[in-house]
């Protein structure tokens, strides 16, 4: 049996991740104390952590750090694709955006795209897949108001067994 990236059985391979598909890995709600626990601990910028000095800014109050945001993403990408993909180590990022400030209460909308794939030429049994994901932050009624973030990735994908 092959494994997902959590342990449980696989059912996404690298041959179904075609160029174009496109995944909903659904809406993360932002915990403001989970935010500013965060970048205490990893990031403690005062527009992270002290609300008073951020609330005289011109950010008009604390806003996530970036590395929080990616956090989030991660999390969506593990329980809605990872869980279930027969998925190796990652070889990096391309690109990472931090494109507007996020804040405690906002919704995210989270979706990921396939760019491209091609069997891996370093790791036999492998196959290279190019991924773009976003996360939107959703108006009231739920639809995308604007990307707060954006980024391109590559993953490691089992090629699916010969029967």
């Amino acid at each position: 049996m092959i494994r997902s990236g959590t342990g449980e059985p696989a059912d996404v391979f690298f041959e179904d991740l075609t160029p174009g598909l496109v995944f909903d890995l659904g809406v993360t709600a932002v915990d403001e104390i989970e935010m500013i626990t965060f970048a205490e601990r990893f990031d403690p910028q005062w527009y992270h952590v002290d609300g008073d000095l951020a609330a005289r800014s011109p950010y008009r109050g604390l806003i996530a750090s970036g590395w929080f945001t990616a956090s989030l993403f991660m999390r969506a990408y593990v329980e809605h694709l990872l869980q279930r993909a027969a998925a190796d180590a990652s070889p990096g990022i391309e690109e990472l955006r931090w494109l507007a400030p996020v804040r405690g209460g906002d919704r995210l909308g989270t979706r990921l795209e396939v760019l491209g794939r091609r069997p891996s030429d370093a790791r036999p049994g492998l196959g290279t897949v190019t991924l773009e994901g976003t996360m939107s932050r959703l108006d009231a009624a739920g639809y995308p108001e604007e990307d707060v973030l954006r980024l391109r990735f590559r993953g490691w994908f089992v090629r699916r067994p010969a029967r």
